[in-house]
Formats: structure tokens, C-alpha cells, sequence
């Protein structure tokens, strides 16, 4: 059984600049089959953005999301992990600060992240919410990201 975050995170992330629209994150979003993206400068994480932030801090303001950008909707300053940190500390940190996903970063650049899912897949693979993270994504009609 893995111990550490660099076990069971997922090593590719998706980020986009401060200033990219919301509209680019959410149709990076759609053609990765993702959550969430890293809002980045110069490879320095400066926050999350995810499909709850979008829907929350932006369409349901009624805030345009071609002309808004990421940096003004995502969470900043997120919590984080190192890699070398104990999956059992991540889940705690999870619970304490009630987030589903935590950067993985060293010295401030993101290398991953781990998620909920990766870490139930960890500690209780049985588990429904195991099954449901090992489960491939069905495509939803009219998201083929070719067509992006």
C-alpha cells in the first residue's frame, strides 16, 4: 500500500495563465475530461479553478465568461501537499479544509494532484467512491474535443 502522495497522484495537470478566460479554462477542462485546471505564472501555482468556481463565482453572478479571467474566479492560495507527504495527512487535510483535490507542489511549481477519489482508490479500494475513480468517463454528446 502506497504511503506517500507521489503514489497515488495523477502527475499531469492542466493550467492556464491568470489572465486566460474562463471560457478557455472550461473548454481546456472539457477536452482533458477534467475538474479543474491550475492557475499558473511562469510555472508558480497561484490558485485552482474548478467547475463548481466557474458555476458558482462566475455564471451564477452573471458574469461574462468570455471577457472575465481565471485569476478573478479561482480559488486562491489553495491548500497543497508536497510529494512526499503521507496519504494519510493529505486525507486529513482533505476533511479539515473540505476540498475534493490538493496540489501537489515542490517549492511553490505544481507537479500533480490528488483527489479524493485517488486516495479512497488508496486506503479503501472496495469502496464506492473507489469504484466510482476507477470508472472510465462516458462522453457526454457534443463534447468531442476535436471540436474544439
Amino acid at each position: 500500500m502506497a504511503q506517500q502522495v507521489k503514489d497515488v497522484m495523477t502527475p499531469a495537470v492542466a493550467t492556464v495563465r491568470p489572465d486566460a478566460s474562463v471560457v478557455e479554462a472550461a473548454q481546456l477542462m472539457r477536452a482533458q475530461d477534467i475538474g479543474d485546471v491550475f492557475v499558473a505564472r511562469d510555472g508558480e501555482l497561484l490558485g485552482v479553478l474548478t467547475d463548481r468556481d466557474i458555476t458558482l463565482r462566475a455564471v451564477a453572478d452573471g458574469v461574462d465568461p468570455l471577457t472575465v479571467n481565471c485569476q478573478a474566479v479561482c480559488t486562491p492560495d489553495p491548500v497543497t501537499v508536497g510529494p512526499d507527504t503521507d496519504t494519510t495527512q493529505a486525507v486529513t487535510l482533505m476533511r479539515r479544509h473540505a476540498v475534493r483535490r490538493l496540489p501537489v507542489v515542490d517549492g511553490g511549481r505544481p507537479l500533480g494532484v490528488v483527489s479524493i477519489g485517488d486516495l479512497a482508490q488508496e486506503h479503501d479500494p472496495d469502496s464506492a467512491l473507489a469504484d466510482i475513480s476507477r470508472a472510465a468517463p462516458d462522453n457526454w454528446p457534443g463534447t468531442d474535443s476535436s471540436t474544439i
